[in-house]
């Protein structure tokens, strides 16, 4: 049996074994596989029955083009890259890694929270700088710094993630409230489902913690915008699309915005004009939240057993 790898860097850079396949047949690993380039999608694969794929697009007219292609593991919870209906037609299986970094995530969440309530890197920066050595009084800060405790954090959608990052806030004194499409039963003290709009007008801090779809794509907008507190904090460590980059920025610049912190954004890699990279108060990450180490291996864990269950004849996480 063969299995090919399209795009294994991003999942494991060198640091993780790819070796863990083997049992099960010959395995090729690409690094990176371009995206636009139906042919070399198509030489890559051969005539592997098992492909591996993160982010290169299998679309209907390549997989028309594979026929000995059975399986198809999806190393990422998002499977948008993958013409579902199509693999379906072809009766090939395609499976998904659902709720691997749930605390991966709600940690970076607090790190870029975290970053911009009190500044470490700014004052990390400072003292190294000689700032500190130099100074006549035992303290100092540049930009002011926030406590959280109090605050009320707003978290739009309530998923495993969101769940996660409630439960840090709760032990940070924070009030939590959140906006989910369906309601939430059985809910913690201090957790409070609400209506978008009052979500807006209530929260110091939002969090976006909800797919990207037809409904929440640029949900972030100027009109949202408008109905929130001024000098709210802006979290996003969902999907880039889920905020008009441009209105945040307006809003980042006018102070209507305090601050934002993001993993992620419309286009990755981040494209030099992106509006945010020019905006007050904007903290960037390349999509990192879900990269420690642990977290990586437990994915590629899951896509091991997620093969090894299809070859069982007792397939998981099916989403074809």
């Amino acid at each position: 049996m063969k299995i090919v790898v399209l795009d294994g860097h991003g999942l494991n850079p060198g640091d993780l074994d790819w070796d863990i396949f083997e049992k099960f047949g010959e395995v090729t690993v690409y690094d990176r596989t371009p995206y636009d380039d139906p042919q070399e999608i198509l030489r890559r694969i051969g005539d592997a029955e098992i492909v591996l794929d993160n982010k290169v697009p299998l679309d209907k007219q390549i997989l028309a083009k594979l026929p000995k292609v059975r399986y198809i593991g999806v190393t990422a919870t998002g499977y948008n890259i993958i013409d579902l209906a199509a693999a379906k037609a072809q009766g090939i299986t395609v499976t998904n890694i659902p709720a691997y970094g749930t605390y991966a995530v709600a940690q970076f969440t607090f790190a870029l929270l975290l970053e911009i309530a009190n500044q470490v890197g700014l004052h990390n920066d400072a003292v190294h700088a000689g700032e500190w050595a130099s100074s006549p009084d035992f303290t100092f800060w540049k930009r002011s710094l926030i406590e959280l405790s109090g605050k009320t954090m707003g978290l739009v959608g309530y998923g495993r993630i969101a769940q996660a990052v409630a439960a840090i806030a709760l032990t940070m004194g924070m009030k939590v409230i959140f906006y989910n499409h369906r309601p939430k039963n059985d809910l913690p003290a201090g957790v409070t489902q609400v209506d978008l709009d009052t979500l807006y007008a209530q929260a110091d801090i939002i969090s976006l913690h909800v797919p990207q779809t037809a409904e929440t794509t640029a949900m972030i907008n100027q009109t949202a915008i408008q109905k929130m507190q001024d000098g709210v904090i802006l979290i996003n460590t969902a999907r880039g699309g889920l905020i008009d980059e441009q209105a945040v920025a307006d809003a980042l610049n006018t102070g209507k915005i305090y601050a934002a912190g993001v993993d992620v954004v419309s286009e990755e890699p981040i494209l030099p004009d992106n509006p945010l990279l020019q905006a007050k108060n904007c903290y960037i990450t390349p999509h990192i939240a879900w990269a420690p180490t642990e977290t990586r291996q437990r994915l590629l864990d899951i896509a091991l057993d997620n093969l090894d269950s299809y070859l069982g004849k007792t397939p998981k996480n099916v989403v074809s």
